[in-house]
């Protein structure tokens, strides 16, 4: 989370080349030449002991002998040197180093040394063994890139040096420009994360691409995404997809879950679209980059081509977007404008002689129909009309690549003919893709982003709100720990899923075959038919060694049905032992589907949900989605949909919808498991049966870690922290009463009335500007926060309206914070702030931070009074006398 000194490397004003070089094809050599030939408008120092001059400069022989502090040291010298180098550097006053050189690993401990060497100068790192930086803006080229990359607003973050050597060479044959490209090498310190919330408030960055080996800090790097992601487009390549699954695991969760699958489900949760290919990288980019995503995306393609038209259908299709059906109007309109022998449908066909005025016209009038949500405009070449003023008619219509708000797309066809006419596209706004795919791709990124933003704006209680009997639960787990056991039996798991409110069937434990016969003489009193089932505790699945015997009509059937299980067990696990029997009724629901639910635990990731189609051959099927807890209503209906069988719980030919209500409750029931209790390790409710009538769970199976049954949630391995629900008060203020809870989302409504009863000079001093009015981002940023790096508690009255709100930003080292405290003005004097700032301090203190920090204008005179008599420490700030820096050392507050 930490962009602490990283803005000595990327807004350089100097810097030391170690190891520069005049050796022809040396790194050294190139580094050196790229720097100096780029254009950087700063100080260049050469450090080499070898020379006393490079390139026509003073060349130093260490880096005491430089003539000042360097912002930004690249070193390329041999590894065993860095260390003793990063050291040098910090002595002297060095904040950030490009380091170039491979051979710093932790086998060798030359890794750790170099960090050692770093760390009590708070220097940081990029690399090692990464091609460099470059800023294009600054004309820095630090590196041994083999090309220049041209400015533009796209910021590329690579663990791969080659991939992004490869990426700059195809964007300079796309006209593609970057804000800032970073190798990130082997990220012994600064990683993708710290980039990430560098470049979330960087002007100069439209969207951030990144390239993904590995995430070595992934609650770290979740935070960052999500905060990024908010902000701008965030698009990644994460190659790997196909890694091999585990081999042997205890639950079907466990087999399916691969780290692909697990990785694709955070990327999504962090609001980052996930690209397959280099090459839809950058029109991904471009796509997203420049248009809002969309919820709904109805499509009407205008060409002059009927088969590129159908081309385009076809891959539409493929992605799940629909043809808008135009409106009566808008085709009496095209009847009116085109040839008598235009389509008369969606793809509107204007002929292959199209004009320019024709294509005009075309556009406008499906652009403006109710219907029409995106217009891709396609265009073939033919010895009759120019493409390029096809293109130039188009494009006068556009104002920022939309008509009306709508985005227009464009696909002009061939090679040398349609060059002009996309280079004229693009320069007014409007995307141009070379294929029909890749255009109906351009759709399919702005729903997925439009999804993705909807994930990430999702922000799960902590608490259940269907109760749930967590005593029930934990009695469970605490009989099998003190049996030393890691699997609960099937009774076991169906009660602990009762216990969060997903139905299981009666279910009667029978000690032998005598007893199973009399179990069944009492369930046959109410059901047609009756299950058997093996209970041991060291078989995994009952299936596979015959444990499960169906259709039982008798009490003698299920007598024979007991013994026939315990030469099933004999035959395929003669070493299992059987604990008993299961007897319960047959529920027999003809039009229900089966389900999988289960809970994994990821090795990076940490805990995680999947659902899908159940049933004995759940992994042969394989149609599951994974999401990462904790879910909510919106994050559970999502999963539900990624997969094919959600679409079979909507309802075909004469089968009913199942009741998704249900569904989504017993996948929130799993999820509210695994944040109350961090002793589950895995677990299957399979298979669940869901139909019109709801749901039932046939069978269940859990694993947990029995020394962990003691210990407390929320479950600390969520890579998500959940709503702290629990720091929400009721709190009286001079016989007013107040609700302080943490923000949420939804609270984004509850701020234009609360700044419309706000003084303007109340905002001067808050946000030092006058204005009431803020942009939507500004707002969604202020109330859609990620509780792992920052807090905001509202106070709203018993109309619910918002009276307050305390602030809360911590460092990237979490010992400092930064606070915010602000109270609308007819409230103001009457202790509300005050009660505020000590909730405030309250949670800083429980959140492990040492000091809170904050600006106060100096004129802002009610706040600094409530300053001192609170303890902070006040101090003018000796650049700015208008300025008044306030510290709290939470350590010693009482």
């Amino acid at each position: 989370m930490t962009i602490r000194n990283l803005h000595h490397a990327f807004a350089a004003q100097s810097i030391a080349v170690i190891g520069a070089s005049c050796q022809p094809g040396s790194v050294g050599t190139v580094v050196l030449d790229n720097i100096l030939k780029g254009g950087f408008a700063g100080d260049v120092w050469a450090v080499n002991p070898k020379y006393t001059e490079l390139n026509g400069r003073p060349c130093y022989a260490a880096v005491k002998d430089l003539p000042a502090v360097p912002d930004l040291a690249v070193i390329m010298t041999p590894a065993t040197t860095v260390p003793g180098l990063i050291g040098d550097l910090g002595a002297k006053g060095t904040r950030a180093a490009v380091v170039l050189s491979a051979g710093l690993t932790e086998r060798n401990g030359l890794r750790q040394k170099m960090l050692d060497a770093a760390r009590p100068h708070l220097l940081r790192i990029i690399g090692p063994n990464g091609i460099g930086l470059m800023l294009p803006h600054a004309k820095l080229d630090a590196g041994f890139f083999h090309m220049a990359a041209a400015p533009g607003d796209i910021a590329l973050l690579s663990q791969s040096g080659a991939i992004a050597a490869s990426l700059i060479d195809w964007a300079a044959d796309n006209g593609v420009g970057f804000s800032q490209i970073v190798s990130l090498g082997d990220m012994a310190d600064v990683d993708v994360a710290d980039c990430l919330d560098l470049l979330a408030g960087d002007a100069k960055t439209r969207a951030i691409v990144l390239y993904l080996e590995s995430i070595p800090n992934p609650r770290k790097f979740m935070s960052a995404a999500r905060a990024a992601a908010r902000i701008k487009p965030v698009i990644a390549i994460k190659p790997g997809r196909h890694a091999e699954a585990a081999k042997a695991a205890a639950t079907h969760t466990g087999a399916l879950s691969g780290a692909d699958r697990v990785v694709d489900a955070a990327l999504r949760r962090a609001g980052i679209l996930r690209i397959a290919d280099l090459s839809e990288l950058f029109d991904a980019t471009e796509t997203i980059a420049r248009f809002a995503p969309l919820e709904r995306a109805q499509v009407c393609i205008v060409t002059n081509g009927g088969g590129a038209g159908v081309l385009a259908v076809d891959r539409l299709a493929d992605f799940g977007a629909r043809l808008a059906e135009l409106s009566a109007g808008t085709s009496a309109t095209l009847d009116r404008m085109l040839p008598a022998n235009w389509s008369r449908a969606n793809p509107v066909d204007i002929i292959g002689d199209a004009t320019p005025e024709r294509y005009r016209t075309a556009v406008a009038a499906v652009a403006a129909d109710p219907s029409v949500d995106v217009v891709l405009v396609m265009n073939c070449p033919t010895g009759i009309a120019s493409s390029a003023d096809a293109a130039t008619a188009v494009a006068s219509l556009a104002k920022d690549g939309t008509i009306g708000g709508k985005p227009i797309l464009s696909c002009w066809l061939g090679g040398v003919t349609a060059r002009e006419g996309r280079r004229l596209l693009q320069s007014s706004g409007i995307p141009s893709y070379e294929t029909p795919a890749a255009a109906a791709a351009a759709v399919d990124y702005l729903t997925r982003w439009s999804r993705a933003q909807k994930v990430l704006q999702r922000i799960p209680a902590a608490a259940a709100e269907a109760p749930v009997d967590r005593t029930a639960a934990l009695a469970v787990f605490r009989q099998a720990a003190s049996e030393r056991r890691r699997a609960l039996t099937e009774p076991e798991a169906k009660t602990v899923a009762k216990a969060y409110g997903i139905p299981v069937p009666d279910t009667i434990v029978a000690r032998s075959a005598g007893e199973v016969e009399k179990a069944a003489e009492r369930l046959l009193g109410g059901s047609r038919k009756i299950v058997i089932k093996l209970l041991s505790k060291s078989v995994s699945h009952k299936s596979d060694v015959g444990g499960v015997i169906l259709n039982i009509e008798t009490a003698k059937s299920a007598c024979d049905a007991a013994r026939r299980i315990e030469g099933n067990l004999r035959q395929h696990a003669p070493d299992a032992s059987i604990d008993g029997f299961a007897v319960q009724p047959m529920i027999e629901r003809s039009q229900a589907q089966e389900l999988i639910l289960g809970i994994g635990h990821d090795a990076i990731f940490g805990p995680i949900i999947l659902f899908g189609t159940g049933g004995v051959a759940v992994e042969v099927i394989d149609d599951t989605a994974i999401a990462l807890p904790p879910l909510d209503d919106v994050l559970a209906g999502g999963l539900i949909d990624r997969t094919r069988v959600g679409r079979l719980l909507a309802g075909f030919r004469d089968r009913k919808p199942a009741d998704r209500a249900s569904i989504v409750r017993a996948l929130n029931a799993l999820s509210q498991l695994i944040v109350d209790f961090p002793c589950i390790v895995a677990a299957d409710i399979n298979p669940l049966l869901a139909d019109g009538d709801g749901v039932i769970a046939l069978d269940a199976r859990f694993e947990i870690d029995p020394e962990s049954v003691e210990r407390p949630g929320p479950n600390p391995a969520l890579i998500i922290r959940t709503y702290p629900a629990e720091w929400a008060r009721d709190m009286t203020v001079r016989d007013r009463t107040y609700h302080v809870r943490p923000i949420r989302p939804a609270d984004v409504a509850l701020y234009p009335g609360f700044f419309d009863r706000m003084d303007k000079e109340d905002m001067r001093l808050r946000f030092f500007s006058l204005s009431k009015h803020f942009s939507d981002k500004l707002l969604i940023r202020l109330t859609q926060l990620d509780y792992e790096r920052e807090m905001a508690f509202v106070a709203l009255d018993s109309d619910g309206n918002l009276c307050g709100v305390a602030r809360i930003f911590a460092d990237p080292d979490h010992e400092t914070a930064e606070y915010a405290l602000l109270v609308r003005s007819d409230l103001k004097g009457q202790g509300l702030g005050w009660a505020l700032l000590r909730h405030l301090v309250d949670y800083g203190k429980t959140d492990g931070l040492k000091r809170i920090d904050g600006i106060v204008l100096t004129e802002n005179s009610g706040m600094l009074k409530m300053c001192r008599e609170f303890g902070f420490q006040l101090e003018v700030d000796r650049n700015d006398p208008s300025i008044v820096k306030v510290s709290l050392d939470l350590l010693n507050k009482t």
